[in-house]
């Protein structure tokens, strides 16, 4: 029998500017895929005048997303990295080049690397129940090993 258990899993955070060090992430959602990879398209295909297909490889970013606890320290920590990394007035990005490392259950590794945070909650949202939305960050990554 094959285990597909996801919990357990172990992710740490690092940020070249913001998070050197790097910090674990431990707190995932329990109302929204906690951990999520899109998928990639590898190639794409066209069509000749002749109808003869053609196929070329494309490259994409790895598109990822975490969803976390709201107001836990995990999701502290991501809105640091978040803030730290959104451009406004007056305030400019810390550009942050930042590798994901995930170690699931069954010990498989996979470290993202060369990655940007593009998207997050600004603030704090309610829903209409009274509970606080789960907080999702999304981030894009040049490269995985594993």
């Amino acid at each position: 029998m094959t285990d597909i258990s996801g919990n357990g899993v172990k992710i740490l955070i690092a940020a070249s500017k913001t998070f050197p060090v790097g910090f674990p992430v431990t707190q995932l959602a329990d109302d929204n895929d906690p951990l999520d990879f899109a998928d990639l398209s590898l190639s794409e295909t066209a069509m000749g005048v002749n109808g003869d297909m053609v196929s070329y490889t494309v490259t994409n970013p790895l598109e990822f997303t975490l969803s976390v606890i709201p107001n836990g320290v995990d999701d502290a920590a991501l809105s640091v990295l978040h803030e730290a990394n959104r451009a406004s007035k007056n305030k400019q990005s810390a550009k942050d080049s930042i590798t994901i490392t995930i170690v699931y259950p069954n010990l498989r590794t996979v470290v993202l690397r060369g990655g940007s945070i593009i998207s997050g909650s600004a603030a704090p949202s309610i829903s209409s129940n009274g509970r606080i939305k789960t907080k999702t960050y999304n981030f894009h990554f040049e490269d995985k090993i594993g």
